[in-house]
């Protein structure tokens, strides 16, 4: 096997695990990998819905842009995600997925996609993955809808951090953020101004660093107090809860 989709294997194993035979076929689907570049499109709203992504390394995120040219984030996507099988159901992409560093994705054809569908434990295990980013999605929701400022950069921080880890690139409170202040005003829903302004409040609480593109959290669990923020939305400890 050549590991590509070993972040995604993690992943679908905070679920429950999977059998060698699902491993290897998802391991053998990932291949070639294509390289983006920061800001280059991954697919075009639009366009027609004939692949999806499967992300090895790097930031990408999904967007939609308002006539005027304003831009909103919808969802980041990390290392070890991968679309929703389901989205071939649709004649067009209703958004667009561009890269927000260099990122090295797999693409998936029908076919690969038809292949996983063969296998029952990764129909049920890509499922559970798909109602995981619908609950992240309500959670972003919540998030931009009714959280201060501070809250919503701080949960979004505690967000990624957690997911971040379960990929295995995030250690000691530290993860590479490549994200510009506009990338995560884009996000929250607040102006770039009001993004650096909030950072520098984190900053001075000695919650999180944030420079040279590394964020660094200093009190993971007074973030997650302050930020109001509480993992199970994100159904990281399925199979632990499925054993007890």
């Amino acid at each position: 096997m050549n590991g590509r989709a070993e972040r995604l294997i993690r992943r679908l194993e905070s679920q429950g695990a999977l059998a060698p035979e699902d491993k290897w076929l998802l391991d053998s689907l990932a291949s070639p990998v294509r390289r983006f570049e920061p800001r280059e499109y991954l697919a075009k709203q639009g366009s027609p819905v004939d692949r999806i992504f499967l992300i090895i390394d790097g930031y990408a995120c999904r967007y939609r842009l308002l006539p005027d040219g304003r831009r909103q984030i919808t969802a980041f996507m990390l290392p070890g995600d991968l679309c929703d099988i389901r989205t071939f159901a649709l004649s067009h992409m209703d958004h667009s997925i561009a890269a927000l560093s260099t990122v090295e994705a797999v693409v998936l054809g029908v076919e690969a996609v038809q292949r996983l569908q063969m296998r029952p434990a990764l129909v049920t295990a890509l499922a559970w993955n798909a109602l995981v980013q619908q609950s992240i999605a309500r959670e972003w929701l919540v998030n931009v809808g009714h959280r201060t400022s501070f809250e919503r950069l701080g949960h979004l921080v505690c967000e990624l951090f957690e997911r971040l880890q379960l990929a295995g690139v995030a250690q000691d409170n530290s993860f590479r953020l490549p994200l510009t202040q506009a990338e995560i005003a884009d996000t929250l829903a607040l102006s770039p101004v009001h993004v650096n302004r909030t950072l520098m409040e984190l900053r001075r609480t000695g919650l999180l660093t944030f420079q040279s593109r590394q964020l660094v959290i200093h009190d993971y669990p007074a973030l997650c107090q302050a930020s109001g923020f509480d993992r199970r939305y994100l159904h990281l400890d399925r199979s632990a809860a499925a054993a007890a």
